[in-house]
């Protein structure tokens, strides 16, 4: 006794089979890029890819988002940009600004008379005492109380 399978049996089986050709055909090839390529550095330059397509992606967005604000804020932004300048160049700044002194002081900190009187040599008071220490100094003074 034979059985006559349905024809949509046939057709099924012959698609299985085509199937599973293509899918051997497929792994053959799998196997093939494998022996050429290991399985590590395939997966690593696949995340390496994903990880620096996402990073690009992500400031491209940064920098899109950037550009809108800062369209509306350019004096705020030129305030910035120019402090962020003057903060990195401070140290050439401030040794310009060091050597601008190279003058001379004609009050060095150190030079000042020790009895606590003013630097120009005037009296701060006009007491007899300085009077007599003057005229002893100075023949030509004429003080108040002579």
């Amino acid at each position: 006794m034979t059985r006559v399978l349905p024809d949509r049996f046939v057709e099924d089986r012959a698609l299985r089979d085509a199937a599973r050709a293509v899918l051997a055909d497929d792994v053959e090839r799998l196997r093939a890029s494998l022996g050429e390529e290991g399985i590590a550095s395939r997966v690593s330059s696949s995340v390496g890819t994903t990880i620096s397509g996402r990073i690009r992606s992500g400031a491209r967005d940064v920098r899109a988002q950037a550009r809108a604000q800062a369209g509306d804020r350019a004096g705020v932004l030129a305030v910035l940009i120019g402090a962020i300048i003057l903060w990195f160049a401070r140290g050439p700044i401030m040794d310009w600004l060091g050597g601008l002194d190279d003058f001379e002081d004609p009050y060095p900190e150190d030079d000042s008379p020790e009895d606590g009187s003013p630097e120009d040599g005037s009296p701060e008071d006009n007491s007899p005492e300085d009077d007599n220490e003057a005229a002893a100094a100075n023949p030509a003074f004429q003080g108040d109380h002579a």
